[in-house]
């Protein structure tokens, strides 16, 4: 649990960011949030983001076409494809399905969908994580999923929905910002910034410990490596990298 000094800077923060605390008690914040701020926010972060992680995300992508189908096609579902920073890491033909809570990211998306022409565009499913019901059971190779278990409502229940739709010997792709080691200044920073951080950003969680969700999850094989990815004053950057197979 946070410390009385966390606390107090807690406060410190809260009051520093009260017009946000102000518009989301009148009910304007949030609404905002999703379709101007955020989208906006995420496509200047996601830059330098995609910066410091290229390289563990080449390394992941790496072995998509081994989880091809039957037919010989690969198809992949993303959820939280935001403005669709990775496309550049599939195969070519690769038949991919967006799907995003969040609908507001057009302008980003259809650039990268412009920019990563070796890519088959299925269709964008407005759709959260944990319900993925316009996607039938077992019909997807790979599913991806990178920074977006820090804000689903539920973690475990958007794994069931992943191992769901998956088809028996798929796999689960992920990248991750986690919460980082409990003695750290970093996690003390973390859980200063917590209330306010998951406000600004749309739910975002800084300190969930995934890698737990993951090991409970049912898959038979599962890599996970610790990472970081430091962006300047930012408390995210402990990460997890890795996949699970169904």
């Amino acid at each position: 649990e946070a410390t009385a000094s966390a606390l107090l800077l807690r406060a410190g923060l809260a009051l520093l960011a009260w017009p946000v605390y102000l518009l989301s008690f009148l009910g304007i914040w949030e609404p905002f949030c999703r379709k101007v701020f955020f989208p906006f926010f995420l496509e200047k972060i996601s830059g330098a983001h995609d910066k410091k992680s290229k390289k563990y995300k080449q390394e992941l992508f790496r072995n998509l076409p081994d989880f091809r189908g039957p037919s010989g096609e690969l198809r992949l579902l993303e959820i939280g494809t935001g403005s669709g920073s990775n496309f550049q890491f599939y195969p070519a033909g690769c038949r991919v399905t967006c799907s995003d809570i969040n609908p507001n990211f057009q302008e980003g998306l259809s650039r990268n969908m412009k920019k990563n022409q070796h890519l088959h565009y299925e269709q964008f499913l407005v759709a959260a994580g944990e319900d993925l019901r316009q996607v039938p059971s077992g019909s997807v190779d790979a599913v991806v999923c990178t920074l977006v278990l820090c804000s689903v409502h539920s973690v475990s229940s958007t794994l069931r929905e992943v191992l769901r739709v998956l088809r028996p010997g798929g796999a689960f792709y992920f990248l991750e910002h986690v919460a980082a080691e409990h003695s750290s200044w970093t996690y003390f920073w973390q859980q200063v910034c917590y209330p306010t951080w998951k406000l600004v950003f749309a739910g975002c969680c800084l300190t969930r410990e995934l890698w737990k969700n993951l090991e409970e999850a049912k898959f038979s094989e599962l890599k996970i490596q610790h990472i970081s990815v430091a962006i300047p004053w930012m408390p995210i950057a402990p990460h997890i990298v890795g996949y699970g197979v169904k």
